[in-house]
């Protein structure tokens, strides 16, 4: 009897493995754009990319393409306050079948690294002072009339860039000039633009992010950056992908449950550990997590070589973990 017991309970369990792995299997889409990034579900992350041109530089992004054998179907670049919506440069992306986000970050772009940080201070956004930026953009994005994702004043709880705490701007003062910019869009009936609101893995010196959250009737995506910087700092050391993203990740949805999620930032370097098994492992982990609609690979030579392409196995690592042919979440 004990027998038949163990045997029963032992298919029972195995049914429910069966059921479990079942359900922690994620698709991958025949049509990415099919799959909105706002929209969670039961497909894969959509694998994106940000290069240094940007759509202006179609070369690089066809170079990644080429390395992993997939095509990005999520492209993000960054644009300054006050320069022209860049409506070329959303017809490009949208020519290569992927959706665009745009960064756009509240100061002047003056040379190759050189900003102005006090060109458009987040009270005088707030206060309607710089409106003219924004109707412009309003109407322009609103006439392209397909879907855009506008990630402004990324990493507010860093201390990197004016807009944050850190930089003098106070939290509340960070959401009222969000908000002001999310409502006059609203006003002018721009029903194609979905926002993203995006903060950086904590760090020593990194401000709470709870306070600079705008709230769920202004924010359609959470996005989270998150590098593994390995041994190539003083302060770094070689970190897994889940113990970069897991606590933000789950911060983010106790702070705004049921919002879709993008890692709008991701890479790793070459020293400290095995860049290609790091990155077989992060699309693991971001496939098992339901929230997650994308990632966006940082694929630039900047503090480091965090480019796929660093080397060949990095890129071959990438080509594999998408090309699985069964990829579980």
């Amino acid at each position: 009897m004990r027998a038949v017991w163990i045997v029963l309970v032992s298919v029972v369990m195995a049914a429910m493995c069966v059921a479990c792995g079942s359900s922690r299997q994620c698709v991958v889409a025949d049509d990415p754009l099919a799959v909105p990034l706002d929209a969670p579900g039961q497909a894969c992350p959509r694998f994106g990319v940000s290069t240094p041109g940007g759509p202006a530089a179609p070369g690089e992004y066809r170079a990644v393409a080429d390395a992993v054998g997939v095509q990005p179907s999520v492209v993000l670049w960054f644009v300054d306050f006050s320069s022209p919506p860049p409506i070329a440069q959303l017809d490009a992306v949208r020519g290569w079948g992927a959706d665009p986000v745009i960064t756009w970050e509240p100061w002047r772009w003056v040379a190759d690294g050189e900003y102005d940080r006090s060109a458009f201070p987040m009270e005088q956004i707030a206060a309607g002072v710089h409106d003219d930026y924004l109707y412009r953009w309003a109407d322009e994005l609103a006439a392209w009339g397909d879907t855009v994702y506008l990630r402004f004043a990324h990493e507010a709880n860093g201390d990197w860039y004016p807009w944050s705490p850190a930089g003098g701007t106070p939290p509340q003062t960070y959401v009222d000039a969000w908000r002001h910019v999310h409502d006059l869009f609203a006003v002018k009936g721009v029903h194609n633009v979905r926002w993203v609101w995006t903060v950086n893995v904590p760090h020593p010196g990194s401000s709470p992010v709870a306070p600079l959250y705008p709230g769920d009737d202004y924010v359609d995506v959470v996005g989270v950056d998150g590098y593994n910087w390995g041994t190539t700092q003083p302060w770094s050391s070689w970190q897994e992908p889940e113990e970069i993203f897991g606590p933000t990740l789950d911060e983010v949805a106790a702070l705004a449950p049921g919002r879709p999620v993008m890692v709008t930032e991701v890479a790793s370097a070459e020293a400290g550990g095995s860049k290609p098994e790091w990155i077989r492992d992060l699309v693991s982990y971001l496939d098992s997590r339901e929230e997650l609609t994308a990632f966006v690979w940082f694929d630039l030579y900047k503090e480091t070589d965090w480019r796929l392409a660093s080397s060949p196995e990095s890129a071959d690592a990438m080509s594999d973990a998408l090309n699985r042919e069964h990829r579980t979440r």
